[in-house]
This record gives C-alpha cells, structure tokens and sequence, in this order.
C-alpha cells in the first residue's frame, strides 16, 4: 500500500523522536488522536515501522573507536559465506555488516573503547573464522555525520 503525506510526516516525526505520543504527532498534524493511532498502526502493521529503539551515546558508553573492516573470504560458497554470516551475527562489537560487490566481500562497521580491544577482536575473532582470508582496517579519525533517520518521500 502506498503512503500518503500525513504518514509521511508521521514516519519523519517518528524518527526524530520516537518519544512522541500519539497525542504530540496529532497535535503537530492538526489531527485528532485516533486517526493518527489508526495510522501508526498500519506503519507498523505494514512494516513501514520496523521497531522502536533507543540510541546510546557511544562516547559516554565508553566506546571511543570506530573501525571499518574489510573482509576478503577464502571463496564465496554459501556454506562459508552462511558461516560467517551467523559469527557476526555474534559479535556485539559489530554494529553493521553487509555483503557488498567490489574487491572484498563485506565491510563491517565496529564500535570498541580502544585499540587494545580492536586487536583483541581482530586477533582473537575475526581473523580466526574459517572463511576469512583478509582484512583491510581503517579507523574513524572523526565522525561527520551519523544518523538513523531515513529519508522519506
């Protein structure tokens, strides 16, 4: 189903704050309260919402480094690509992966406190899986942008 303008602005709402009652969103859309509950739901209901989180801040959390890795597998099999797959999944150090194209097979977004824990994670988990063959790191010198706002049209 397609969405209109007022899910829209309720999904941008939504994202800048998903503190908003259903009270502050209809108030901000000039509509009254359950209307709005109505289309919060089917959002949600249709996978428009896909969950509710809260976002901590990575400095105070002690968490001071940023790393990209590249990984490189020995081959691109569904038995090896599945196994590391499930490792990641595992590793709370890893915030995103993803399979990509290019010349290595994923890149892997890591947050730690320190150097000392990224060796720790590179030598003692990464670098030990059956299927990787190489890793390229780089590390965050200063955070540009950063956000989990999506745009909507």
């Amino acid at each position: 189903m397609n969405i209109d303008e007022t899910d829209k602005k309720i999904l941008r709402l939504l994202q800048k704050n998903a503190h908003f009652t259903l009270k502050d969103i209809a108030n901000k859309n000039n509509l009254s309260l359950t209307p709005v509950q109505d289309r919060v739901k089917r959002l949600e209901r249709e996978g428009y919402i896909e969950k509710y989180v809260t976002i901590l801040n990575k400095g105070k959390k002690g968490n001071h480094l940023a790393v990209y890795c590249q990984v490189t597998l020995v081959k691109q099999t569904s038995d090896l690509s599945g196994a590391f797959n499930e490792s990641i999944r595992n590793f709370p150090e890893v915030v995103e992966c993803n399979f990509i194209s290019g010349n290595f097979d994923y890149i892997l977004k890591l947050v730690l406190p320190d150097m000392e824990s990224y060796y720790h994670f590179h030598q003692k988990k990464l670098s030990v899986l059956p299927a990787v063959s190489l890793i390229n790191s780089f590390f965050v010198i200063s955070e540009v942008k950063s956000t989990t706002e999506l745009p909507v049209y």
